[in-house]
């Protein structure tokens, strides 16, 4: 299943999404499933199916975030090359830390460089979307029944105040700081490894496979949720690869992978 969240005749609907004609397309209006009880989508299931709906492109579609998280989960320093090339040792365990939903962006919005930082980076990440109530998963468990699917992230970060805080909360928590998107779908095969791509403009900034990380999706599902409970429709941040670097007013930034289509925003700067 591939499902988007979109604006559609002044509401907030959810459509399921698919390949037609070469091109993605919003085919149809979708709820959650009579036979899926561990998921909820935030806006319930309502007059969402009083329309007369005619699929069209994903790419036309005025989108919002594919979800509304109760919180979202991110992984520092989660690929060999990206600790390298910052020049740390290799983590142990994960390194945890939160973006508040604040600085989730839609697909197509623009991120805001706040005045008073001098560097702002991108970092195009895999996000894993909860599916069901989780908390202390177990090496036993099939982590596959508490997740709904994946979809796409860019993990904005302000690297001066990174470095300055100590602690990451204002480096990675500005308004517009999280775009999320265009679409979840649950037909990602993540153990084969997927490769995850970023550029900035055009130019291929960021290329690496999901092999390379240093602590996969199961691993982190079982650290995270020992911590914290998982919401259906939380996000996990899985880490980004090497090559990230700054942004600046006018850049237009696409992070994509084979099956989740590509996520693309623009910058500007902000106003003062």
């Amino acid at each position: 299943m591939k499902y988007c969240r979109f604006l559609y005749g002044g509401q907030t609907l959810y459509g399921a999404v698919d390949t037609r004609s070469g091109s993605l397309q919003i085919v149809g209006l979708t709820e959650v499933p009579e036979e899926d009880p561990h998921f909820r989508l935030a806006h319930g299931r309502a007059s969402s199916f009083n329309y007369s709906f005619e699929p069209i492109p994903l790419s036309e579609a005025d989108l919002l975030t594919p979800v509304t998280p109760s919180k979202i989960v991110c992984v520092g320093h989660n690929y060999r090359e990206h600790v390298r090339e910052l020049g740390n040792e290799m983590p142990t365990e994960p390194l945890l830390f939160f973006k508040p939903p604040s600085s989730l962006l839609r697909p197509g919005g623009a991120v805001v460089l706040p005045a008073a930082s001098e560097r702002v980076d991108f970092e195009g990440e895999l996000a894993i979307v909860i599916g069901r109530r989780t908390r202390n998963l177990k090496p036993e468990d099939d982590w596959r029944e508490v997740v709904r699917g994946f979809t796409l992230a860019n993990d904005i970060s302000a690297r001066d105040f990174q470095k300055k805080d100590g602690q990451w909360a204002r480096a990675k928590g500005f308004d517009t700081f999280c775009p999320v998107g265009p679409f979840v779908s649950d037909e990602l095969d993540i153990e084969n490894g997927v490769t995850i791509e970023t550029r900035v403009n055009g130019e291929l900034r960021q290329q690496a496979s999901t092999r390379d990380m240093i602590f996969p999706v199961p691993v982190l599902l079982r650290c995270i949720s020992a911590v914290f409970t998982l919401e259906p429709g939380d996000l996990i941040l899985t880490g980004t690869p090497s090559g990230v670097g700054p942004l600046k007013p006018g850049d237009r930034v696409e992070v994509s992978i084979d099956g989740l289509g590509a996520l693309a925003n623009t910058v500007e700067a902000e106003a003062v």
